[in-house]
């Protein structure tokens, strides 16, 4: 049954006097098993270096806008990352520096051995602001602090190879898609001078204006032709009611006057128009007419210019001005309508012309469209070809972004987890508290009743008195030798301890 705690410590004492040789057998094996403990311990040497990450140089504030500087967020876990890398570690297990000059001619077996056990131990954490630390943790101090400081070395490598590699790839990318939009401009270029060769419409605006003047035309030629049609009309009215002919006495001088009258004439058409004028053609022929009668009335007056001839029909002039008239205005009127009917047929046409341009604008604007476009971004990535090629410069040289040893590597000279004097700490403290510990666990799975507590629990009555054990002076005495005895092997042990202790601090043992 369980020990009340109450009645626990009086119970530990008694079985520590009880037992007193057991108590120290067990106190010396623990404290000398954790001394033992701590000389055969694996203690871990750790080295470490600090990385500064520089991204506030001077370059940046003067190429802001004109280049775009490398950038690596969560430093800590992209450093952890690239120190991760198969190659980079592989450099590091066949490294003659680190495992010898036989470190390249391993077997596999021992080279996947070595990668794991660099990835395990290996250590990255941030160290505040723009510091992290790499570290690196060993059994072996020189190697602790030659793998870490390796791996300081490597990452700034690693990490400026990437950045020019990440920028050289950002360029060549950028360079490859401003060619591609090279040819597709010059495609529609091609394009569009293809179509503009193939289409001479001219633009909308150009043939509405040319529809505007076709049709003002028009209308001022049927306007024209209304009036040439009405003075038509007037005139052949004019000559159904006229004779055309006159009778009348006429003598030779009288003959000349006429015919002299009509050259005139005939002289001054002549000067504006061409033979075949209906007005030439008449005059002519009244000219030729006129002679006939003039020949005839000298004939008939044997030779007399005073003599008159009666009985002669002749022209009436009025009515030959009327019908002269009446061919000029005929003449017009067909002219007229001529230039109507071509008027309207260049209207059929600038319809058509119409009807086709509207048919081509939509494949003009989609031409155009993808001109447009295609040279706003070939534009905006010859931009940034140039801003990629200065970002490339700037890697190249090292600018930018960079990382720099802030603090090296440093030779360990203590363990880095837990040290001998804290083995041999432990050793006295776990050794004492081992035995009251058992005891105190012994005391609990005991079935036997220590306490009176413990018996009225169990039957449910009360105890009313208890006998205490009783020791004769034998017992007694030989109690006390046995425990100046047992002090004496513990202050033995003690200074043992201790002397083991020291000698091993010091570099003795």
């Amino acid at each position: 049954m369980a020990l009340p705690l109450s009645s626990l410590p009086v119970e530990i004492l008694r079985e520590v006097r009880a037992r007193k040789w057991l108590v120290f057998i067990v106190f010396a094996l623990v404290s000398f098993a954790v001394l033992a403990t701590g000389f055969f311990w694996p203690y871990q040497y750790k080295s470490q270096v600090t990385i500064f990450v520089d991204d506030q140089n001077i370059i940046g504030p003067l190429m802001e806008g004109s280049a775009v500087t490398t950038k690596i967020s969560e430093q800590t876990s992209s450093a952890r990352q690239t120190l991760a890398n198969r190659d980079v570690v592989a450099q590091l297990a066949t490294d003659p520096d680190i495992y010898g000059p036989d470190a390249r001619n391993t077997s596999d077996e021992v080279l996947e051995s070595r990668i794991l056990a660099l990835r395990s131990n290996m250590s990255v954490r941030p160290a505040g602001g723009s510091y992290f630390s790499i570290g690196y943790s060993s059994e072996s101090p020189i190697q602790a602090f030659r793998i870490s400081q390796k791996l300081g070395q490597l990452f700034i490598a690693e990490s400026s190879e990437r950045k020019r590699s990440e920028s050289r790839s950002a360029y060549n990318f950028i360079d490859k898609q401003v060619k591609s939009y090279e040819r597709q401009l010059a495609d529609v270029e091609k394009r569009l001078q293809n179509f503009l060769s193939e289409n001479k419409e001219g633009t909308e605006g150009e043939a509405s204006s040319r529809m505007n003047r076709l049709k003002s035309q028009l209308e001022l030629a049927e306007m024209e032709k209304t009036e040439l049609e009405s003075r038509v009309q007037s005139l052949q009215n004019q000559l159904s009611d006229i004779d055309p002919t006159l009778r009348q006495g006429r003598t030779a001088d009288s003959f000349q006057q006429r015919i002299s009258s009509m050259e005139s004439q005939l002289d001054d058409l002549r000067l504006r128009y061409l033979d075949s004028y209906p007005d030439i053609v008449i005059l002519k022929e009244q000219i030729a007419e006129l002679r006939k009668q003039r020949q005839r009335a000298i004939e008939q007056g044997e030779g007399g210019t005073g003599q008159a001839v009666s009985g002669e029909d002749i022209v009436n002039p009025i009515y030959q001005d009327i019908r002269s008239s009446l061919s000029k205005a005929q003449a017009d009127l067909q002219t007229t309508s001529t230039r109507i009917d071509s008027l309207n047929r260049l209207i059929a046409e600038q319809e058509q012309r119409m009807d086709r341009i509207q048919e081509n604008k939509t494949q003009y604007s989609e031409i155009t469209r993808d001109m447009d476009v295609n040279t706003q971004i070939y534009n905006d990535l010859l931009k940034r070809r140039e801003r990629a090629r200065v970002s490339m410069h700037l890697d190249v040289e090292g600018q930018g972004l960079n990382y720099q040893i802030y603090e090296s590597a440093q030779f360990p000279t203590a363990p880095s987890d837990m040290q001998f004097s804290t083995f041999a700490f432990a050793g006295l403290f776990l050794g004492v508290l081992a035995p009251f510990g058992a005891l105190a666990g012994l005391l609990q799975i005991d079935p036997r009743v220590r306490a009176r507590q413990q018996l009225e629990n169990a039957v449910g009555l009360p105890v009313l008195a208890e006998i205490p054990p009783v020791r004769t002076p034998y017992e007694k005495r030989r109690d006390r030798w046995v425990t100046i005895t047992i002090s004496v092997f513990a202050v033995v042990a003690v200074v043992t301890y201790t002397g083991i202790v020291g000698a091993a601090l010091m570099g003795v043992i």
